[in-house]
Parts: structure tokens; C-alpha cells; sequence
């Protein structure tokens, strides 16, 4: 039997920041149209076509899940050209549809690629995270405790005062309690209307961004992107399942998880060496969004390998023909 091909972080980074490029470059006609559905499946299409030309054995853990109706990219699909590493791939061609189609900041196309059964093959179902940036001892804040708890935590570490700490929360309303109790230690909240892949990735930046911890809950598949991207820039996050019914648990123990009450740290939820990339669709704090001139398309990507730390940022201008 042939010795498995090894995974090369080094040189399919610049393959997987070409993936997220063409996503970005494929829903850039549809900033600002109203169309999320159209929008995500430009991207969709896009990022399909370029994995497939990689030298790659890829297999989709992490994809649009289980309920999209649409041939979108599924858990279980076969990327690459079949001729290089196995590897498991997490993506989101388009986190951030709504943002995207009302021409609001923060959409991304985020892709990460790690050897394959490296990656938490995370249900489609919510999960709870806690993430920060670096810098920090290991579990200076924790799931249990509260959020008060947190902020007083962070605020000691980082010799400051709880009034000092920006909290970034998606705004829904299962959050309110969350938000309420944090503006109640005078911590300031950043509220995000979607894209929590991005929102934790403020925290590994906190003195560009402002942001010094992520809480709350949203997509468990995000959460795994998020930990890829932080693998990579440094921070701690930790991740428990969230299960609404009979349904949902089934589907987590078809993923494979038996322990459903397991809180996963980043190490866990990535548990090798990682390689990351993103690509601004609109104006972020992260990236700059597309940007059109005439005849072009400038596109800017963060590119990331946890291997060696190391995070570059891309500028792509690429001429377009008039339609």
C-alpha cells in the first residue's frame, strides 16, 4: 500500500487563498441586490470549481449543512482532484448572505483545510462560544462561568477595569438576558446582526478591532472556522453543543460525537496543524471588501498557517470584461 501523500501546509496555502478569492470575486455582482439566496450560491459555485482544481483528496466536514435544499456545498462532499493529501476542508462560501445583500460590512468567504480527521465534524445544530485573543493564561475565562463572571476575569487579566472590556454579541433575542447582564458590569457590547465567524476573529486582533471577547451562541460549524482562525493567530475559544431536540442529538451522534455535553477547547475542536483563509465581500474590520474600478476587481485576503504563526494579507486586483 502507497505511504499517505503529506500535508504540505506551505503549499496549499496559496491554493486555498485562490478558492476564497474566486467566491469573493463570484458574489461581488451581487452586493447590494437583495438576493441572498443567489448571492451565496455565486459563491458557492465558485469556491466548488476552484477546491476541485487543487491536488487535494478533500473531503467537506464542515459545508452548508444538512437542511439547504439547494446543490449547495454538503457535509460529506468529495473536493480536489483526488491526487494529493487527505484532507478535511471547513468553508462557508459566504458567511454573512444577508450582510452581503443589503451591502453591509462584515461578509467574508472563509475556507480552512486541515490533514483529514483533524477537524470537529461539527453537527448542523447551535453551540455556545467563549472566545478571546491571545496573550492571556489558559481558561482565564471559562463556559461556566457566568457572564459577569467572564468580565471581571478578562478585566484582572488584562489590568484594566470591566468598563475598559468590549464584548462582541450577535444580536438575537435569545441573547437579551446575556446582554442585559453585561452592560450591567459596565462592559461595552459590539452587537453584530450575522457572521460570528468574523466576530470571534476580532478578538485574536483586539487592538485593531476593539473587540476583547466573543459570547453567545450561533452556528456549531462556525465555531470550528472560528477555532481554525484563531489555531493560527493565537486566542483561546471553547465550544459546548447546543441541542433543541431528539432530532438534533441524533444528527451529533451521526457526526460521530458521543459525549454531547462536552465543552471543546480550540485544540480540540482543531486538533492539528491548520491552514486559514478569508476574503472581504464587503468592508469589515478584518479585510477591506471588493472594491470595483473599471475594468477590475480588487480583492483583499487574509491567509493564515498555524504551523508557523504566520498571517499574510493578499491584495488580488483582477481585470473583469464587460459583460
Amino acid at each position: 500500500m502507497a505511504d499517505a501523500v503529506e500535508f504540505h501546509d506551505r503549499m496549499l496555502s496559496l491554493g486555498l487563498a485562490r478558492v476564497s478569492e474566486a467566491a469573493a470575486l463570484a458574489s461581488a455582482r451581487l452586493i447590494g441586490r437583495g438576493d441572498e439566496k443567489a448571492a451565496d450560491q455565486a459563491a458557492v459555485n465558485a469556491m466548488r470549481n476552484q477546491l476541485n482544481l487543487l491536488d487535494i483528496d478533500g473531503v467537506v466536514v464542515i459545508g452548508e449543512g444538512e437542511r439547504d435544499e439547494a446543490p449547495m456545498l454538503f457535509i460529506g462532499e468529495k473536493v480536489g482532484n483526488g491526487s494529493g493529501p487527505a484532507v478535511d476542508i471547513a468553508l462557508d462560501p459566504l458567511e454573512g448572505t444577508t450582510l452581503t445583500a443589503k451591502d453591509m460590512p462584515n461578509a467574508l468567504t472563509v475556507i480552512a483545510m486541515a490533514p483529514r480527521g483533524t477537524l470537529l465534524h461539527a453537527p448542523d445544530v447551535y453551540m455556545e462560544k467563549l472566545a478571546i485573543g491571545p496573550g492571556y493564561e489558559p481558561d482565564v475565562v471559562t463556559l461556566d462561568m457566568s457572564p459577569t463572571e467572564r468580565i471581571s476575569a478578562l478585566a484582572r487579566a488584562k489590568g484594566c477595569t470591566p468598563a475598559d472590556i468590549t464584548v462582541c454579541i450577535l444580536e438575537r433575542p435569545r441573547h437579551e438576558e446575556m446582554i442585559a447582564e453585561v452592560r450591567a458590569t459596565g462592559a461595552s457590547i459590539r452587537l453584530i446582526t450575522d457572521g460570528d465567524v468574523a466576530g470571534v476573529i476580532h478578538c485574536a486582533e483586539a487592538a485593531i478591532t476593539g473587540i476583547d471577547m466573543y459570547m453567545g451562541s450561533g452556528g456549531a460549524p462556525e465555531g470550528v472556522l472560528a477555532a481554525s482562525a484563531l489555531k493560527c493567530m493565537g486566542g483561546q475559544i471553547y465550544g459546548k453543543l447546543l441541542f433543541r431536540n431528539d432530532d438534533e442529538r441524533a444528527r451529533a451522534r451521526r457526526a460521530g460525537i458521543t459525549d454531547l455535553d462536552r465543552i471543546y477547547s480550540r485544540d480540540e475542536l482543531v486538533t492539528a496543524d491548520v491552514i486559514f483563509a478569508a476574503t472581504g465581500v464587503t468592508d469589515g474590520s478584518i479585510v477591506r471588501g471588493i472594491k470595483r474600478e473599471v475594468g477590475f476587481l480588487t480583492t483583499e485576503t487574509i491567509l493564515m498557517r498555524s504551523k508557523t504563526g504566520s498571517v499574510r494579507r493578499m491584495i488580488y486586483r483582477n481585470p473583469v470584461k464587460p459583460s
